[in-house]
């Protein structure tokens, strides 16, 4: 037995000794990667020692370290996405630590820089406000078939729905408010409309494939532009030209018979200078729901040309266009139980001779192009300007029916498509020809031209001063037209006082034909001042938003009337913060400010005619304010903060239908106050480089804050149909917005090429949108609107990255809503519950895709 003993402890020795020594024969390599402009730490870049498996990755110091390495002399290859690679030579001692230091990377584009100048990129640790950043490689694993608002769910404060599911029908809310007013900019230009202030997500469906990066500034935000956004802004930067010679194509298929076929190009900077890219893909399928066919193409060009050390010039242009069915009616809760299709019942399609027909649709065509100039004058000062167009052409399809039989769907002849022969059948049998029913579309085609210029200039090492100027033209053209008679050989109208009594046919205008014209012209300057662990910044703007209509149908031509003066509305803004590093490892920040806002255009032109203008619309006024810690680690990154933004005189308009009537009618209410409040935290936490976990919680309070009265009831001719005699707000929960939200979410590399992922997102404190005129009864005071039950969804990513000889590809694969959770994303408010309207989320589906890169 001792002999036994004796032996084991002489092999444990033995193979103590043999691993020490091996160890000794070994050393290791460590360092950091920065981002060569910002100085920020690029955390997960990838560090290979060539010619073998072993690497790393950097944590969120941008800290790596690769252990068991052979002496002697070595290069290590360090990758990130969105920046150029570079190779590194270490000599390498038996153990010994080869430390390389810090490693900058520059970004793999032309042009990126300036671009963030005019973008107005915040800064960690240094830009005083509340920021998510969503980076390239993030948006390439988790997109699958999501739409491009659903990829900011994870961020604090943040709501997106698909709605009624159509393809590009997606809406976001920050912090309770919708993106009406929350300031959407691509490259730096602005995108909201110039009427209204929406954002219609499937003009720019392309985005995911063209985003280099995306940030959400909540809140006062940091853009310097002369836009007042309450809710905060989404700054979208777009690619501009590989500094890389190279490519990829994909192909992906998903649930649905979604079909994406794409492709990119880059020439790389060549010798002499010039640098161009291109990108392109085509994306089609059959949609979650009955009748959400969709077609869209996407496109995306950049051209550079470095002139000389002193100007480079770089033309963008990227556009969508695309078609879609869509889902316009909410239904009771009862309606999808009861119909044999579920949650997937939709009521706003048919079938024409064979043919699926939707009675609701939406097509656009929204190019965007921009041409930029970037002037480095000398050491201390540049200018970077972009004249930019747009032109939209486009508009949604709808139906005035006389009837609206059914087809047997599913064995329930209610709840099927909408049998169009039998209503071609009603048309043809009118005796004089004249159509009963038939589809239109509402047309809103328009030209936007901007310049946006913006001059920097270094003080002294302390203190940077900006300034610069925001011009826009916009002019919007709306009009109804036909679309299809339904077997009818005419249709009469009344509508144009210019040629009365018409019979009209398919592509003739009716109803209404006008133009809205806004003059924009805004005017900003900002200053910077840090020193030490402080950096502050106090910034101004000014614009003035002028508002001219057209009326071609209810005006004749003889009329001077016809055309409106300007109605100007001046406008200015002031902000400033300060951040303060109190340790490496924690900072502490606070911002202010107050601004003005333009009423919308529908405020100002109530009726939608030239007579009865709104002489008494007022600026929209908003007081915002928030204090906010950061910390930061090796291994841990965390960010609280605490908001609060008063809003006076809000613009608030609104639509529904006319129950007594059929007709959509319109309401108009001014003087409306709100009050949104709230919390917000997350966090990130990698202890290891093939593990990272992600958090947040955001908890809201936003409620209405008085009551208003005498508000008039619009027909869709701009008559008035009714007066309400008080409306009941006062303290009621602003509804369309989740106002708690969290979300945990995991990314493991399970060995160097093959990495998965894990998110969950709860949603909490959801009332529905009420229609004001619903709360004209004193009965209703203090009546909160419906909640909309509590739900979690569970989503699911992985990216397998291999060789084929010397290209390389990657297996993409993604799974939203995992367990098929059934839940309401959207509700339209009623007396009682059996009669709320609601929009379910969209249920279960995937996607799987490769892409090789060349």
């Amino acid at each position: 037995m001792k002999q036994f003993l004796q032996l084991g402890i002489t092999v444990v020795t033995l193979l103590v000794m043999t691993s020490f020594s091996a160890f000794a024969q070994t050393g290791t390599i460590s360092g950091k990667v920065l981002d060569a402009d910002s100085g920020e730490p690029l955390i997960g870049a990838n560090v290979v020692v060539k010619g073998t498996t072993k690497g790393s990755t950097t944590d969120l110091g941008g800290n790596f370290k690769i252990g068991n390495v052979d002496p002697g002399n070595k290069t290590i290859v360090i990758t990130y996405v969105g920046y150029q690679s570079k190779e590194l030579a270490v000599d390498v001692s038996a153990g010994q630590e080869a430390k390389v230091g810090e490693i900058s990377l520059p970004v793999d584009a032309v042009g990126l820089d300036e671009i963030e100048i005019i973008a107005s990129v915040a800064v960690d640790r240094k830009t005083p406000v509340a920021v998510s950043t969503i980076k390239e490689d993030y948006i390439i694993e988790k997109a699958g078939n999501q739409e491009f608002p659903e990829l900011l769910k994870t961020s604090p404060g943040i709501y997106a729905t698909k709605q009624g599911g159509g393809f590009g029908d997606s809406r976001v809310t920050v912090r309770g408010f919708n993106d009406e007013n929350v300031a959407v900019l691509i490259n730096g230009v602005p995108v909201n409309d110039m009427e209204n202030g929406n954002v219609y997500w499937s003009n720019w469906a392309g985005l995911t494939d063209v985003t280099r990066s995306m940030q959400v500034q909540r809140g006062l935000g940091a853009s310097k532009v002369a836009v007042p956004s309450i809710g905060g802004t989404i700054n979208i930067l777009t690619k501009t030209t590989d500094a890389e010679k190279g490519g990829y194509l994909y192909y992906g298929i998903g649930n649905d018979n979604y079909n994406k076929l794409g492709f990119s190009l880059s020439t790389g900077l060549t010798e002499n200078n010039w640098a161009v890219t291109v990108a392109a893909a085509k994306i089609e399928g059959d949609g979650w729901a009955d009748g959400l066919q969709f077609k869209s193409y996407n496109y995306f060009l950049n051209v550079s040309k470095m002139i000389n050390e002193k100007h480079t010039i770089s033309l963008t242009g990227f556009g969508a266009p695309q078609w879609h069915g869509q889902r316009q009616n909410r239904h009771t809760m009862q309606t999808f139980r009861d119909a044999p299709q579920g949650i997937k019942f939709n009521s706003d399609w048919g079938v024409l001779n064979g043919d699926v027909v939707n009675a609701e649709d939406n097509y656009y065509h929204k190019p965007q192009f921009s041409l930029n100039h970037y002037w480095t004058i000398n050491e201390t000062s540049e200018l970077s300007t972009a004249v930019y167009a747009s032109i939209g052409d486009g508009g949604g399809g709808g139906r005035s029916l006389n009837s609206e039989p059914r087809l047997p769907g599913n064995g329930a002849a209610e709840y099927g498509p909408i049998d169009f022969d039998a209503i071609a059948a009603e048309n043809a049998a009118n005796p004089d020809g004249s159509a009963l029913s038939y589809l239109y579309n509402s047309v809103n085609k328009h030209e936007w031209y901007g310049v946006l210029s913006t001059y920097n200039k270094e003080i002294n090492s302390n203190l940077d001063l900006l300034a610069g100027v925001d011009l826009r033209y916009y002019v919007g053209h709306h009009y109804r037209e036909i679309k299809n008679l339904l077997g009818a050989q005419y249709y009469l109208s009344d509508d144009d006082v210019n040629n009365p009594n018409r019979a009209i046919g398919v592509g003739d205008k009716f109803s209404y034909n006008n133009d809205g014209k806004v003059l924009w012209e805004g005017v900003f300057a900002q200053g910077e001042y840090t020193v030490n662990k402080l950096s502050t910044f106090l910034s101004l703007a000014a614009s003035n938003t002028s508002y001219q209509r057209i009326d071609f149908f209810q005006k004749l031509d003889s009329d001077s009337d016809q055309k409106t003066d300007y109605y100007n509305f001046f406008g200015y803004q002031i902000k400033g913060g300060a951040n303060y590093n109190l340790t490496r490892n924690h900072n502490v920040f606070a911002n202010v400010g107050y601004f003005e806002k333009a009423p919308g255009f529908d405020a100002v032109f109530p009726d939608n005619n030239n007579d009865d203008i709104n002489g008494d619309a007022e600026n929209q006024k908003i007081l915002s304010y928030e204090v906010g810690y950061g910390f930061r680690s090796t291994a841990f990154n965390a960010n609280f903060n605490v908001y609060r933004t008063q809003w006076k005189d809000r613009t608030l308009t609104a639509s529904y239908n006319d129950a007594s009537t059929n007709q959509l009618v319109f309401l108009n209410l001014t003087g409306v106050e709100a009050l949104h409040q709230g919390l917000e935290l997350d966090f990130t936490y990698s202890p290891v480089s093939t593990f990272t976990l992600r958090g947040m919680f955001s908890m809201g309070d936003w409620t209405w804050q008085n009551d208003i009265q005498a508000v008039n009831v619009l027909n869709e001719d701009g008559e008035v149909e009714a007066v309400i005699d008080n409306l009941y707000l006062k303290d009621l929960k602003v509804g369309n917005s989740a106002q708690t939200t969290l979300s945990l979410g995991l990314d493991y590399t399970i060995v160097n090429n093959l990495k998965v992922g894990a998110t969950y997102n709860y949603y909490a404190d959801n009332y529905a949108y009420f229609e004001p005129n619903s709360r004209s009864g004193e009965d209703f005071r203090g009546i909160q609107p419906w909640k909309i039950p509590d739900f979690g969804l569970f989503d699911l990513n992985a990216v397998f990255d291999f060789e084929i000889g010397d290209i390389s590809a990657s297996l993409y694969g993604n799974v939203t809503n995992l367990f098929n959770t059934e839940y309401v994303s959207d509700a339209t408010d009623a007396e009682t519950i059996d009669n709320v309207n609601v929009y379910y989320g969209i249920g279960r589906q995937w996607t799987a895709g490769v892409k090789i890169k060349f």
